[in-house]
């Protein structure tokens, strides 16, 4: 009888380190890498460089439905940037709504909604073209943008905090409140 519970306690104690080698596993597995994007106005956007802080990145269109959003995005920038949040808008005509260039873009957002956030060029975010941190979204947390201004949270940490589709405004508690706790936290 001892040595049937001894044999018990070896096979928990083999188990609590599989299950607890399995959690850092997935745990650093499902950190955001060093995923570079191509800038709008040139260069490159890394966002290593804003390990640390929370960052919505959200992928656009200039001209979706949903295109007003960007005013949302401007005032979520100017009422939480100065804490640490970081707004990356990541343009794209995977849904074939965006402009033609990367300079169209810019202007167009300057021009109609005084963007003053972090911009890629045109990116893919679905697909087999997506770009690499879109491919690691869907990997990682099973989402991929549906359609434009779909949000994805990364925490201080790297993880995926939240994602939401094109109906949830920036403003809405359903993405203030995480982005509060991730300030919070960072």
């Amino acid at each position: 009888m001892i040595t049937a519970l001894r044999k018990g306690y070896v096979l928990l104690i083999f188990a609590l380190i599989f299950l607890a080698g399995g959690i850092v596993v997935s745990r650093v597995a499902n950190a955001a890498g060093p995923f570079t994007f191509e800038a709008i106005e040139g260069g490159a956007i890394t966002l290593e460089d804003w390990r640390g802080k929370p960052v919505l990145v959200v992928n656009t269109a200039s001209r979706c439905g949903f295109t007003p959003q960007y005013d949302e995005l401007q005032a979520l920038y100017d009422r939480y940037a100065p804490q640490g949040l970081i707004l990356l808008a990541v343009p794209s005509n995977d849904f074939r709504q965006e402009l033609g260039s990367a300079e169209a873009v810019k202007e167009f957002c300057e021009t109609n909604f005084n963007l003053t956030l972090p911009m890629t060029d045109i990116t893919h975010v679905k697909g087999p073209k997506a770009h690499p941190f879109f491919k690691w979204v869907r990997e990682s947390a099973g989402f991929e943008p549906a359609w434009n201004f779909n949000k994805i949270l990364i925490g201080p940490n790297g993880d995926v905090l939240g994602t939401w589709g094109s109906a949830v405004k920036p403003l809405s508690g359903k993405i203030l409140d995480p982005i509060e706790a991730a300030l919070g936290a960072s």
